[in-house]
């Protein structure tokens, strides 16, 4: 991990972390408080985007995000992060299939320049048949970004054609009409995803 992921990681291992405890004291009836992993305090995470999806049609995350969605923000060239990452977040919804929610996973590229519509659909649908791929322009990803207060960097120091993407790694649970509630690292598991999305929807 380069100098500046690591510094982004930490930072936005706290705002995503404040962010989780703002939305609690917005919306804390109900026991929601008790659904968190990462609480710090006050913060503010995740908002509105417009983005394309795998028909390049144009669509903002009123359009998405219409039940529980466990956000990521990835590109398709990631060998090992982002796959590990959405077939993680895949299992957590097929569990919580099974206890009667739905849920949707959806993959945000931060690669405009290879992650074509039909790719980042492809891709997103390759994990999971609910699964949803998102692209858009360089400036609508970064606004994407920005709102969620993740990191990317190009790496230019390999192959032109082959470089890689320095990002966040994190997952975050975002539900409609509140918006972002709570975030994942890639080291918790599905069971544990799924368990903590059980506790916000059953709380609300």
């Amino acid at each position: 991990m380069s100098k500046n992921l690591a510094i982004a990681t930490a930072a936005v291992f706290i705002v995503a972390g404040a962010g989780a405890t703002f939305a609690m004291s917005q919306f804390g009836g109900g026991g929601i408080e008790s659904c968190s992993t990462s609480a710090v305090a006050g913060g503010d995470i995740g908002g509105a985007f417009e983005l394309l999806d795998k028909n390049g049609e144009l669509v903002t995350d009123t359009d998405i995000i219409t039940e529980p969605t466990l956000v990521y923000f990835g590109f398709t060239f990631c060998p090992d992060f982002c796959p590990m990452d959405m077939t993680r977040n895949s299992q957590a919804v097929d569990i919580l299939a099974e206890e009667g929610i739905s849920a949707t996973p959806l993959f945000i590229t931060i690669d405009p320049e290879r992650d074509t519509p039909e790719i980042v659909g492809d891709y997103a649908f390759n994990f999971h048949d609910k699964a949803i791929g998102l692209t858009g322009s360089a400036e609508q990803i970064d606004a994407a970004s920005k709102v969620y207060r993740t990191f990317y960097q190009k790496d230019d120091s390999g192959d032109p054609d082959y470089y890689l993407m320095q990002h966040t790694t994190l997952t975050y649970l975002t539900l409609p009409e509140i918006g972002f509630v709570d975030f994942f690292r890639n080291t918790n598991t599905a069971e544990e995803v799924a368990e903590t999305v059980s506790c916000y929807v059953n709380a609300i």
